[in-house]
Protein backbone atom coordinates (compact mmCIF):
# COMPACT_ATOMS: atom_id res chain seq x y z
CA UNK A 1 0.00 0.00 0.00
CA UNK A 2 1.36 3.38 -0.86
CA UNK A 3 1.47 6.30 1.53
CA UNK A 4 2.34 4.32 4.64
CA UNK A 5 5.77 4.48 6.25
CA UNK A 6 6.07 0.68 6.60
CA UNK A 7 5.38 -2.35 4.40
CA UNK A 8 3.39 -4.74 6.61
CA UNK A 9 0.11 -2.82 6.35
CA UNK A 10 -2.80 -4.62 8.03
CA UNK A 11 -0.66 -7.07 10.03
CA UNK A 12 -2.40 -6.27 13.33
CA UNK A 13 -5.70 -7.44 11.84
CA UNK A 14 -4.46 -10.78 10.58
CA UNK A 15 -3.87 -13.98 12.56
CA UNK A 16 -0.31 -15.09 13.10
CA UNK A 17 2.85 -13.49 14.39
CA UNK A 18 3.55 -9.79 14.13
CA UNK A 19 6.29 -8.72 11.68
CA UNK A 20 9.92 -9.22 12.66
CA UNK A 21 12.23 -6.24 13.09
CA UNK A 22 9.82 -4.26 15.28
CA UNK A 23 9.08 -4.00 18.97
CA UNK A 24 5.81 -5.82 19.70
CA UNK A 25 3.15 -4.87 22.22
CA UNK A 26 0.29 -7.13 23.24
CA UNK A 27 -1.97 -5.96 26.05
CA UNK A 28 -5.32 -7.45 27.06
CA UNK A 29 -7.66 -6.65 29.95
CA UNK A 30 -11.15 -7.67 31.00
CA UNK A 31 -13.69 -4.83 30.94
CA UNK A 32 -16.59 -6.71 32.52
CA UNK A 33 -19.44 -8.72 31.08
CA UNK A 34 -22.56 -8.44 28.98
CA UNK A 35 -23.80 -7.27 25.62
CA UNK A 36 -24.59 -3.75 26.85
CA UNK A 37 -21.02 -3.23 28.05
CA UNK A 38 -19.67 -4.65 24.79
CA UNK A 39 -21.87 -2.29 22.74
CA UNK A 40 -20.92 0.78 24.81
CA UNK A 41 -17.19 -0.02 24.79
CA UNK A 42 -17.21 -0.77 21.07
CA UNK A 43 -18.95 2.50 20.29
CA UNK A 44 -16.52 4.52 22.43
CA UNK A 45 -13.64 2.88 20.63
CA UNK A 46 -14.95 3.36 17.09
CA UNK A 47 -16.04 6.99 17.54
CA UNK A 48 -12.71 8.12 19.06
CA UNK A 49 -14.21 8.86 22.52
CA UNK A 50 -11.82 6.44 24.23
CA UNK A 51 -8.77 8.17 22.76
CA UNK A 52 -10.05 11.61 23.67
CA UNK A 53 -11.00 10.49 27.21
CA UNK A 54 -7.46 9.24 27.72
CA UNK A 55 -6.30 12.80 27.10
CA UNK A 56 -4.90 12.47 23.59
CA UNK A 57 -5.45 15.40 21.24
CA UNK A 58 -6.77 13.69 18.15
CA UNK A 59 -8.30 14.92 14.93
CA UNK A 60 -9.84 12.55 12.40
CA UNK A 61 -11.19 12.94 8.88
CA UNK A 62 -14.38 11.09 9.89
CA UNK A 63 -16.49 10.68 13.02
CA UNK A 64 -15.88 6.89 13.12
CA UNK A 65 -12.92 4.65 12.49
CA UNK A 66 -13.08 3.08 9.02
CA UNK A 67 -10.45 2.13 6.45
CA UNK A 68 -8.97 5.24 4.85
CA UNK A 69 -9.82 7.62 7.70
CA UNK A 70 -6.84 9.88 8.43
CA UNK A 71 -5.98 10.50 12.07
CA UNK A 72 -3.57 13.04 13.55
CA UNK A 73 -2.50 12.53 17.13
CA UNK A 74 -0.66 15.34 18.88
CA UNK A 75 1.80 14.07 21.45
CA UNK A 76 3.05 16.54 24.05
CA UNK A 77 2.03 20.13 24.55
CA UNK A 78 2.48 23.46 22.78
CA UNK A 79 5.75 24.02 20.98
CA UNK A 80 7.03 20.68 22.24
CA UNK A 81 4.12 18.81 20.66
CA UNK A 82 4.84 16.20 18.02
CA UNK A 83 2.30 15.40 15.31
CA UNK A 84 1.79 11.71 14.65
CA UNK A 85 -0.17 11.16 11.41
CA UNK A 86 -1.86 7.79 10.86
CA UNK A 87 -4.48 6.16 8.68
CA UNK A 88 -6.98 3.46 9.60
CA UNK A 89 -6.05 0.32 7.68
CA UNK A 90 -8.79 -2.02 8.92
CA UNK A 91 -11.93 -1.82 11.03
CA UNK A 92 -14.48 -4.29 12.31
CA UNK A 93 -17.95 -3.58 13.70
CA UNK A 94 -19.51 -6.98 14.24
CA UNK A 95 -21.66 -8.78 16.80
CA UNK A 96 -18.66 -9.97 18.84
CA UNK A 97 -15.71 -7.81 17.69
CA UNK A 98 -15.37 -4.05 17.31
CA UNK A 99 -12.23 -2.09 16.70
CA UNK A 100 -9.64 -0.90 14.23
CA UNK A 101 -5.97 -0.75 13.39
CA UNK A 102 -4.12 2.30 12.16
CA UNK A 103 -0.75 2.63 10.54
CA UNK A 104 1.84 5.35 10.51
CA UNK A 105 2.19 7.83 7.67
CA UNK A 106 5.31 9.81 6.66
CA UNK A 107 6.06 12.41 9.34
CA UNK A 108 5.25 10.08 12.24
CA UNK A 109 8.22 9.71 14.63
CA UNK A 110 7.88 5.90 14.44
CA UNK A 111 6.74 3.43 11.84
CA UNK A 112 4.36 0.56 12.40
CA UNK A 113 0.79 -0.18 13.33
CA UNK A 114 -1.43 -0.19 16.39
CA UNK A 115 -4.80 -1.92 16.84
CA UNK A 116 -7.53 -1.47 19.45
CA UNK A 117 -10.19 -4.17 19.79
CA UNK A 118 -13.17 -4.92 22.03
CA UNK A 119 -14.41 -8.51 21.99
CA UNK A 120 -17.45 -10.27 23.43
CA UNK A 121 -16.44 -13.83 24.38
CA UNK A 122 -18.93 -16.74 24.28
CA UNK A 123 -19.13 -16.61 28.11
CA UNK A 124 -20.30 -12.93 27.81
CA UNK A 125 -16.98 -11.57 29.14
CA UNK A 126 -15.89 -8.35 27.43
CA UNK A 127 -12.19 -7.95 26.64
CA UNK A 128 -10.15 -5.00 25.39
CA UNK A 129 -6.83 -5.47 23.65
CA UNK A 130 -4.08 -3.36 22.12
CA UNK A 131 -1.71 -4.95 19.62
CA UNK A 132 1.15 -3.01 18.06
CA UNK A 133 4.44 -3.24 16.26
CA UNK A 134 6.71 -0.24 15.91
CA UNK A 135 10.23 1.08 15.63
CA UNK A 136 11.65 4.60 15.78
CA UNK A 137 12.26 6.55 12.57
CA UNK A 138 13.20 10.09 13.60
CA UNK A 139 16.40 10.85 15.53
CA UNK A 140 14.48 12.12 18.55
CA UNK A 141 12.37 8.95 18.56
CA UNK A 142 15.53 6.83 18.60
CA UNK A 143 17.05 8.89 21.44
CA UNK A 144 13.83 8.73 23.47
CA UNK A 145 12.95 5.16 22.51
CA UNK A 146 13.14 3.68 26.04
CA UNK A 147 10.66 6.32 27.20
CA UNK A 148 8.48 5.75 24.14
CA UNK A 149 8.30 2.03 24.94
CA UNK A 150 7.22 2.80 28.49
CA UNK A 151 4.71 5.40 27.28
CA UNK A 152 3.12 2.94 24.82
CA UNK A 153 2.68 0.30 27.54
CA UNK A 154 1.24 2.82 30.01
CA UNK A 155 -1.02 4.22 27.28
CA UNK A 156 -2.47 0.76 26.54
CA UNK A 157 -3.21 0.24 30.24
CA UNK A 158 -4.79 3.69 30.55
CA UNK A 159 -6.98 3.03 27.52
CA UNK A 160 -8.26 -0.13 29.21
CA UNK A 161 -9.00 1.67 32.50
CA UNK A 162 -10.74 4.59 30.80
CA UNK A 163 -12.79 2.32 28.52
CA UNK A 164 -13.82 0.13 31.48
CA UNK A 165 -14.92 3.18 33.47
CA UNK A 166 -16.67 5.07 30.64
CA UNK A 167 -18.40 2.07 29.05
CA UNK A 168 -19.80 1.07 32.44
CA UNK A 169 -21.24 4.58 32.81
CA UNK A 170 -18.87 5.72 35.57
CA UNK A 171 -17.31 9.07 34.73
Amino acid sequence: MSGFSYHEVGATGRPGPLPAGYRHLRYRTRLGEGEALFAAAGERLLDWRMHRAVGVRLTASAARAAPGVRVRVLLGRGRLGIAAPCEVVWAVDGPARRGFGYGTLPGHPECGEEAFLVELAPDRQVWFSVTAFSRPVRWYARVGYPLAVLFQELYARRCGRVLRRDAAGRR
